[in-house]
């Protein structure tokens, strides 16, 4: 009890373990549905677009956030226009969309003369540095999104697993995955104005694959992810406390470790 008075004695700290509680829970959701539609090139693409939004943003003098969803949303739609699967071509088109915007990020970072500080803060975000306006802005965004996740949830998972069955039965796949693209972008750029360009991509991702590899049921699949999710940022938001080593390589690292046991659970044979 006493390490958790300490850890909660700060205001800083507060807003970073309830930031964090919601950037887990909407990345861990949201990250289901993307390993599951073998999405994740196209999570990591929104995730670094982030980074030129919140830098062409501040170039012009304007809220950074307002960059941060301008070119998230604006790159979804794009991806969701380029086809529902990465395969083939379709990957190429998000890998040359990604390349692009990257270049402009550094370009404006280029242009903004005095502005080469804040690069890391845009990659690896500001956990430490959260205001109470800022917690409930993200709150709002990820019950906007999870909420109208919860309204396509079914169709959106059938046409996810099977594509051809799910149109057969009239399910609106191409819309689906377009809206769905929509809100992922729209949750990068809300999460990413916490965690930066490059842990949201890590949130996203590990704790859903982890999840995936533990079992096949989606609903158990969905617990799994944000529990373990809220597991990895809790105890990264700690770990970060009590050392003096950056979060984003706690909250990775201890990821990248519940994927690895999974994963050797997996081939050792457990039950999925």
């Amino acid at each position: 009890m006493s390490v958790i008075r300490s850890l909660w004695a700060y205001p800083f700290m507060v807003n970073a373990f309830r930031a964090g509680t919601v950037v887990a829970v909407l990345a861990a959701v949201m990250g289901w549905f993307t390993v599951l539609r073998r999405q994740t090139f196209a999570g990591h693409t929104l995730a670094m677009v982030s980074f030129p939004g919140a830098a062409f943003a501040t170039l012009l003098g304007v809220a950074p956030g307002l960059g941060y969803f301008g070119f998230c949303v604006g790159a979804a739609g794009v991806l969701a226009v380029l086809g529902p699967r990465e395969t083939g071509h379709d990957a190429a088109l998000t890998g040359t969309v990604q390349s692009a915007l990257l270049a402009c990020g550094y370009l404006f970072v280029a242009l903004y003369k005095g502005f080469l500080g804040g690069v890391d803060s845009l990659l690896f975000g500001s956990f430490l540095g959260i205001t109470d306006a800022q917690v409930v802005t993200l709150a709002l965004i990820a019950a906007a999104a999870l909420g109208a996740l919860a309204i396509m949830g079914r169709p959106l998972l059938l046409a996810s697993v099977d594509p051809a069955v799910a149109a057969a039965r009239g399910v609106p796949v191409r819309a689906l995955s377009a809206a769905f693209m929509v809100l992922l972008g729209a949750a990068t750029a809300g999460a990413s104005q916490i965690t930066g360009s490059l842990l949201v991509f890590a949130l996203l991702v590990v704790p859903a694959a982890t999840a995936q590899q533990l079992t096949a049921r989606p609903g158990l699949g969905l617990a799994l992810s944000v529990v373990i999710a809220l597991a990895v940022v809790w105890t990264g938001l700690a770990a970060a406390y009590y050392t003096p080593y950056p979060i984003g390589f706690h909250v990775t690292s201890i990821a990248f470790a519940c994927y690895v046991l999974a994963r050797l659970r997996r081939l050792a044979g457990g039950p999925a």
